[in-house]
């Protein structure tokens, strides 16, 4: 299946590797925070309002909304970014070499969503979060096979990479097309009007990162002010980034990626999940995860996403649709099944924008994918740890 490993992709891995580790530190963190005396300030702070413009031009939004529809903004653009890289110059360019991933992908979203649904089935209010178990987070998952080493093949490697991508871009559409607010005609016209300009600007091959970047402020707050979350805004400019194949010596899109990626890794995600794991567990037992919505998203990612994810690619792999990963057996694949159960980022922020007009499950959506990534964490590290190589 894999032949060659694109630098890219080694200098990414490392990458997402370490940072998962300063993740699960800004994770704990924040439990320990809000649940200790200080929590009424740490919760204070993240809705405060903070104003950021001149005179009266500007923007004023909660602190947790700065980070979840600013920062993230820049997460979804660097993300994008990733993306695109994969799909012209990547592991994900060859049909055959991307089969798997997009196979696996495919079950490892819909699965999940459809355990969710039923047992959501009959509330139409926590129906809305079918999508939150859908999604795996790329650094924690290879950080945990990191950890792993030489057990795990390169090629189970690329694997979980390429589905974790592919994941992202699901995930991407799913928040543009299910979670979108009303939509405003006059924003959503400058919104596109603005991306046009972008795409000239690829057209034109500029290779100065300035311009793009003063549209794509505008666009931003177009995009938040048209009633798309403003996350999206970031795919769109991303998309508009020129990497072409024939010009070998400078890529823009290279450029920015290696330029915003420490940021991103150890700033903006662990920031993000400070911000947003933060939940009391006063008062929490075990019959709290028996509740409708922390149950969907445990049941999703820790049952859907290893058996979604196995179903589809053993099928596709037996219909010979697709080839199996080198030096990889059906233990550790499934080991790396389990591991895409760990949701965590993603799946905190679409919980956030399923239930921002019932905030009384926030905490449950907490709570869920909180249990359902630590579940898949441990079960998906002592299956491969403890199965044989070969």
């Amino acid at each position: 299946m894999i032949n060659y490993i694109t630098n890219s992709f080694k200098w990414f891995f490392k990458l997402e590797a370490a940072s998962g580790l300063v993740l699960l530190f800004a994770a704990v963190i924040a439990l320990f925070i809000s649940n200790s005396n200080i929590s009424e300030l740490y919760f204070n702070t993240l809705n405060q309002y903070l104003f950021v413009g001149i005179n009266d031009i500007g923007l004023k939004l909660t602190v947790l909304h700065w980070i979840n529809d600013a920062l993230m903004a820049i997460f979804f653009f660097f993300v994008t970014l990733e993306i695109k890289r994969e799909f012209i110059q990547g592991e994900l360019s060859n049909i055959k070499q991307a089969m798997l991933p997009i196979i696996g992908a495919v079950g490892g979203m819909l699965v999940p969503a459809l355990i969710y649904v039923a047992i959501n089935i009959d509330d139409p209010n926590t129906l809305n979060g079918w999508a939150i178990p859908s999604a795996t987070d790329i650094a924690f998952s290879l950080g945990v096979l990191s950890l792993l080493g030489s057990r795990v093949p390169i090629s189970l490697k690329v694997f979980l990479t390429a589905l974790a991508i592919i994941d992202d871009l699901g995930a991407i559409l799913i928040i543009a097309i299910f979670y979108s607010g009303d939509l405003n005609i006059k924003y959503l016209t400058l919104m596109l009007l603005s991306f046009l300009i972008l795409l000239i600007f690829n057209k034109f091959n500029i290779k100065k990162f300035l311009p793009y970047l003063v549209v794509g402020l505008f666009l931003w707050d177009f995009t938040h002010n048209s009633g798309i979350h403003a996350t999206i805004a970031g795919v769109l400019l991303a998309m508009t980034i020129p990497h072409r194949k024939k010009e070998k010596d400078f890529s823009l899109l290279i450029k920015i990626e290696h330029a915003i990626s420490p940021y991103v890794a150890f700033g903006i995600m662990p920031l993000f999940a400070f911000a947003n794991a933060g939940v009391s567990l006063e008062g929490l037992s075990f019959s709290s995860l028996l509740d409708k919505v922390p149950l969907g998203i445990v049941l999703g990612l820790f049952v859907g996403k290893q058996l979604g994810v196995f179903i589809f690619s053993f099928i596709s792999i037996k219909l010979k649709f697709a080839q199996m990963p080198n030096n990889a057996n059906w233990y550790n694949f499934y080991g790396v099944g389990v591991l895409t159960g760990i949701g965590f980022t993603m799946s905190l922020f679409v919980g956030n924008l399923a239930f921002v007009e019932n905030i009384e499950y926030i905490d449950g959506v907490k709570i869920g994918v909180l249990t359902g990534s630590l579940l898949s964490t441990l079960f998906g590290y002592f299956l491969i740890l403890l199965t044989p190589n070969k």
